[in-house]
C-alpha cells in the first residue's frame, strides 16, 4: 500500500485534470485522453489514484507486449469475460458494462495501462464505443510510453507527465521512511530526473548514512544497472568503448572527444548500436545522449574503479578546457596528492575570481579531498561552501553547515557561516558572526580573508538598507584586496546601490559605469549588470532597468549566481508592475519563487511577493493578495530589505479596504528608522506617501504636514521625479482636506508634470485618480469628471478592475454623468445613490467615507436622508432592498 501511495505523490494536478474531464462527460459526452510519460514516471500509479477517486468502480486493464497478437486481450480484462468476435458488437458491450446499474447520466471511467502495447482488436472496439455512443458519459484514459497513430486517433487530448519536483521527491522519501535535507532532495531529484520508480529504488537500496550529505555520489538503482549490463553484453567491443567514453567524459563532451577517448575513427556505427540497445538517443547532429542520466552512471559502474581511473587519466588529455581537465585528474587520483591539490585550488580561486562560483565550489571540494594537511584541507572545504553560497546554492551550503561548524574557528569559517545566514534572512546571526570574524582576522597577515569579510559586511549592510555603512565596507574591501580582485569587483558591484541608498544617485551611476568597464564580459558581468539594473529601477529609468535585468535572470549564463538572478527577477517584476505589465510581473515572480525554492535563499522572497500582492490587488483578487502578503511576511523580520516589502504589501491591502487606521499601525515602525537608513529615502521605498495619505484620511492634518516636509525636501534635493510626484499626491489630499482648491490644483498639476515622459503607468493612474477625487470633494465636478474618466481608462489599461469600479463610483457620486429624470420612484441624489450602494454592499461608514474622500459624519448625514427617502430603518433593510430584483417598466 505504501508503494501505491508513493507512486502517486506529486500528481495532484494531473488527477484534478482527469477527474474534471470525467465530470464533464454527462454534458459533453464520451471522450478519450492519452496520458504520455517515460517509463518509471508513475503512469500506472496515476491510473490507480484516479480509479480510487471515482465511484462506481472503473473498468481497468493493462496491456502487455506478449499479448499484442491475442485479439481482445485488453477487452477481456475490461469485461471480465470473452468479448464478441465483432469489434462493433464488442463496443456496445463495453459501453453497457461501463454503465452498469447506476444512473444513466453518472460518469463512467475506463482505464487502459500501457495502451501502446494493446492489441488492435481491443483498440478498435474502444474507438467504436466512443464513436457509436457519443452521448454516453464515459471517459477512456489510455496510458502509454509513446503515442501511435491509432492512439492519437482515439484520443483527441493528451496529458503529459514529467518527472516529479523536489517537494514531491521529498514527500516520497518521507513515505519510504527517509527525511531528506532539502539539498539532498534536490540532488536525488536531479540524479533521477524526478522518476518516482528510480527515486524509490535508491531510497530503499542505500543505507541512511548515504543520505546525510548532499555531496554524496549517488549510484544508479539496481534495476538500471542490471538493464545496462544486459544491454552492454549484447554490444561489440567498439560499441562498449564508446559507451564508456561517453560515461567518463560526461554530458558536455562532443562526439569527437568521445571517439578520441574510445580510439574510434568512425564512431557512427557504435552510436547506432548503442541506440539499438536502448542506451542512447541520437540528436540531429549525431550526438548521442543517454536515454536517462542514470544510464551513464550505470555504465561507469560497470567499468570498475581501476578502468574508470585509467579512462579519466586519458580523458584529461582529450578535453579542451582546464576545469574539465582538472576534474578528470581528480577522478583518476584516489589518494591525497599535494601537488595536484594545490593546482586544483589555484584553479578554483581563478574561477571564483571570475565569478564562476559553482565551478569554484566543486574544485575547492576536490582540492580538499586531495589535501593531507588538516588545516589546509579544512580551509579548502570552507571555501567550497563559501563558493556554494556565492553561486546561490543555499540549500547545498546549509546542508554542510554542521560539517563547517565542527571545524576549528577561523575568520574565514565565521564569514562563510555569516554569508549563509544573510541569504537565509537571519540578520542577528549574521551580525554576530561577522563581528566575530572581523575581530579575530589580522588584516595585515590575511588581507584576502579580511577583504572577503568586508564584502560580507557589504551584503549585510545592503540587506539592512544602510547606504553609508555599505559604501564604507565596500571601500574597505577594495582597499584590502585591490579593485580588480574578486572581492573588489563584488564590492564595486554593490557599492553603487549604497550610494543610491544614501541619495547620491549621480555618483552611483558613475560608479556603475566604471565597474562595467572593468569587468568586461565575464561571470562578474552578471553582478554589475544586476546592480546597475536595480539602480535604474530606483532612478526612474524603467526601460534601461528592464533591458539590463532581463539579461541576467538566468544563472546558467556565464556561470552566474542564482542569488544575483533572484535579485534581477525581483526588480524586473517591479519594473513590469510599475509600467503596467501585470501578467508579465506575475510570471517573473513565479520564476523567482522557483529559484527561491531550489536555492533555499529567503532574502529576496518578500520583494517578489510585494509585487505579486499589488498586482493581485489591482485585479481585485483579494484572496490571492492576502496569500502573497502572508508569504512576504513569513520570516521577514530580520532585514529591512525583507521587512519593508512585507509591510508595504499588508499596508496596501489595508489601504484598498480603506482601513487607514490599519495602514498607520502597519507602517508606523518605518517612521522610527535610525539615522543613515534608506528607509527615510523616498526614492528607495515608496511608503511615506501611503502613510501621509492615511494621516489625512484620519483627519490628522498637522501630523501629516509635519511628516511630509522632510520627505518632500529630500526628494526635491535629489530631483527624484516619481518620489516627488508620489509625495505630491499625499500633499494634494492634504490641501483638499483643508479646502485649499488652489493648493490642490498646483500640487497635482506639478505631480502630473513630474511624471510626464516617464513610462510609470501605475503612478500616473494613482495621481490622476487622487486628483479627480480631490476636485470632486471640492465641488469642481466637471473638472473632476475629466480626471476621473482618465483615471478609469488608465486603470482599465492596467487591468485594475477594482480601481475601475472605484473610478466609476466617483463619477456617479459626482453626478455629472447621471441621467436626468431616470432615478426611479425615489429621487436620490448621485451622492446618495453611491452611498446607498456602498453601504448595501456591506461597507462601514468609515470605509465609505475613505473611498469617497468625505468624513464619516457626511456619510451618516447622507445615510439618514437615504433611510427617510426609502422608508427603511437599518443597513440590513437597505441591503435587502438593494437585493430585490427591479421590475421592468
Amino acid at each position: 500500500m505504501l508503494i501505491e501511495r508513493a507512486g502517486c505523490v506529486g500528481r495532484e494536478d494531473e488527477l484534478v485534470e482527469l477527474t474534471s474531464r470525467l465530470a464533464r462527460t454527462p454534458a459533453s459526452g464520451s471522450a478519450a485522453v492519452l496520458v504520455l510519460g517515460d517509463p518509471g514516471l508513475g503512469k500506472t500509479a496515476l491510473l490507480r489514484g484516479l480509479a480510487d477517486r471515482v465511484a462506481p468502480p472503473a473498468l481497468t486493464a493493462g496491456a502487455g507486449a506478449w499479448e499484442q497478437d491475442c485479439p481482445g486481450s485488453v477487452l477481456r480484462q475490461l469485461l471480465g469475460e470473452d468479448p464478441p468476435d465483432d469489434p462493433v458488437a464488442a463496443a456496445d458491450v463495453l459501453v453497457a458494462r461501463a454503465a452498469g446499474e447506476g444512473s444513466a447520466d453518472e460518469p463512467r471511467l475506463v482505464l487502459v495501462d500501457d495502451a501502446d502495447l494493446a492489441d488492435t482488436f481491443s483498440l478498435q472496439a474502444i474507438a467504436s464505443a466512443l464513436r457509436r455512443h457519443r452521448e454516453a458519459p464515459v471517459l477512456v484514459v489510455l496510458a502509454a510510453t509513446r503515442s501511435t497513430p491509432f492512439l492519437g486517433e482515439i484520443a483527441a487530448d493528451t496529458v503529459r507527465i514529467e518527472g516529479l519536483d523536489v517537494a514531491a521527491v521529498g514527500e516520497l522519501a518521507v513515505l519510504r521512511g527517509r527525511v531528506l535535507h532539502p539539498a539532498m532532495a534536490e540532488v536525488l531529484t536531479r540524479h533521477t530526473a524526478g522518476s518516482p520508480r528510480d527515486a524509490v529504488a535508491l531510497l530503499d537500496e542505500l543505507p541512511p548514512a548515504r543520505w546525510a550529505r548532499p555531496d554524496t555520489q549517488l549510484p544508479a538503482p539496481a534495476h538500471v544497472r542490471d538493464e545496462v549490463q544486459l544491454a552492454l553484453a549484447g554490444c561489440g567491443p567498439e560499441d562498449r568503448a564508446l559507451a564508456e567514453a561517453l560515461a567518463v567524459l560526461g554530458d558536455h563532451a562532443s562526439l569527437g572527444q568521445a571517439a578520441a577517448l574510445a580510439g574510434l575513427e568512425d564512431p557512427l556505427s557504435a552510436v547506432d548500436a548503442l541506440a539499438a540497445a536502448g542506451l542512447v538517443e541520437i540528436t540531429r547532429d549525431h550526438r548521442p545522449r543517454w536515454r536517462t542520466p542514470l544510464v551513464g552512471v550505470a555504465v561507469l559502474a560497470t567499468m570498475g574503479a581501476r578502468r574508470a581511473a585509467d579512462a579519466h587519466q586519458r580523458a584529461a588529455a582529450v578535453v579542451d578546457d582546464e576545469v574539465s581537465r582538472a576534474r578528470h585528474l581528480v577522478a583518476a587520483t584516489p589518494l591525497p596528492d599535494a601537488e595536484l591539490a594545490d593546482e586544483v585550488a589555484r584553479l578554483a580561486q581563478r574561477r571564483g575570481d571570475e565569478g564562476a562560483w559553482a565551478e569554484a565550489a566543486a574544485l575547492y571540494r576536490d582540492s580538499s579531498r586531495l589535501t593531507e594537511d588538516p588545516v589546509r584541507r579544512d580551509d579548502r572545504l570552507i571555501r567550497s561552501v563559501d563558493a556554494l553560497v556565492a553561486a546561490g546554492d543555499g540549500m547545498g551550503a546549509a546542508a554542510l553547515v554542521p560539517v563547517v561548524e565542527s571545524l576549528r574557528e577561523t575568520p574565514l569559517r565565521d564569514a562563510v557561516l555569516a554569508y549563509l545566514a544573510i541569504l537565509r534572512g537571519r540578520a542577528s546571526e549574521a551580525e554576530v558572526r561577522l563581528e566575530r570574524a572581523w575581530d579575530i582576522v589580522n588584516a595585515d597577515r590575511e588581507p584576502e580573508t579580511a577583504a572577503l569579510i568586508a564584502t560580507r559586511h557589504v551584503l549585510h549592510s545592503l540587506a539592512l538598507c544602510r547606504g553609508d555603512e555599505l559604501v564604507t565596507w565596500a571601500d574597505r574591501a577594495i582597499s584590502l584586496a585591490g579593485r580588480d580582485s574578486a572581492a573588489g569587483v563584488e564590492a564595486a558591484a554593490i557599492r553603487g546601490l549604497g550610494l543610491a541608498m544614501a541619495g547620491r544617485f549621480e555618483e552611483a551611476h558613475d560608479a556603475y559605469a566604471l565597474a562595467a568597464r572593468r569587468v568586461g564580459h565575464s561571470a562578474q558581468t552578471q553582478r554589475v549588470t544586476m546592480g546597475r539594473g536595480w539602480l535604474d529601477v530606483l532612478a526612474d529609468e524603467p526601460d534601461e532597468a528592464r533591458s539590463r535585468l532581463e539579461g541576467v535572470t538566468d544563472p546558467r549564463i556565464l556561470g552566474g549566481s542564482t542569488r544575483i538572478a533572484m535579485w534581477a527577477l525581483a526588480w524586473l517584476a517591479r519594473v513590469q508592475f510599475l509600467t503596467g505589465e501585470g501578467e508579465a510581473a506575475l510570471q517573473t515572480v513565479a520564476a523567482g519563487r522557483a529559484l527561491a525554492t531550489t536555492s533555499g535563499i529567503a532574502l529576496v522572497t518578500p520583494l517578489l511577493e510585494w509585487t505579486a500582492t499589488e498586482t493581485h490587488l489591482l485585479r481585485g483578487s483579494w484572496e490571492e493578495a492576502t496569500r502573497t502578503a502572508r508569504a512576504a511576511e513569513v520570516g521577514a523580520q530580520g532585514y529591512e530589505i525583507m521587512r519593508v516589502p512585507a509591510l508595504l504589501a499588508r499596508a496596501h491591502i489595508a489601504e484598498a479596504r480603506s482601513d487607514f487606521r490599519a495602514v498607520l499601525r502597519i507602517l508606523e515602525p518605518l517612521t522610527q528608522a535610525p539615522a543613515g537608513s534608506a528607509l527615510s529615502e523616498p526614492a528607495i521605498w515608496p511608503w511615506a506617501e501611503t502613510y501621509a495619505a492615511a494621516l489625512v484620511a484620519e483627519g490628522r492634518l498637522e501630523e501629516a504636514d509635519e511628516f511630509l516636509r522632510p520627505h518632500e525636501t529630500r526628494a526635491r534635493e535629489e530631483q527624484h521625479r516619481s518620489a516627488q510626484a508620489r509625495l505630491a499626491t499625499a500633499r494634494g489630499r492634504w490641501h483638499g482636506a483643508r479646502g485649499d482648491l488652489d493648493g490642490v490644483r498646483d500640487t497635482f498639476d506639478r505631480a502630473l508634470e513630474l511624471l510626464d515622459g516617464l513610462p510609470l503607468r501605475y503612478d500616473r493612474a494613482r495621481v490622476t485618480f487622487a486628483y479627480g477625487q480631490a476636485l470632486r470633494r471640492a465641488g469642481r465636478r466637471r473638472d473632476a469628471e475629466a480626471l476621473l474618466s482618465s483615471a478609469r481608462d488608465l486603470w482599465d489599461g492596467l487591468g485594475a478592475s477594482m480601481y475601475v469600479d472605484a473610478a466609476e463610483r466617483e463619477l456617479r457620486a459626482g453626478g455629472v454623468r447621471a441621467p436626468r429624470g431616470h432615478r426611479g420612484p425615489v429621487d436620490l441624489t448621485p451622492q446618495e445613490e453611491t452611498v446607498a450602494e456602498m453601504v448595501a454592499s456591506g461597507l462601514s461608514n468609515r470605509e465609505v467615507a475613505a473611498q469617497l474622500f468625505v468624513s464619516p459624519k457626511t456619510v451618516q448625514y447622507h445615510l439618514t436622508r437615504i433611510y427617510a427617502k426609502l422608508g427603511v430603518r437599518s443597513r440590513t433593510e437597505l441591503a435587502a432592498m438593494a437585493a430585490e430584483p427591479t421590475e421592468e417598466p
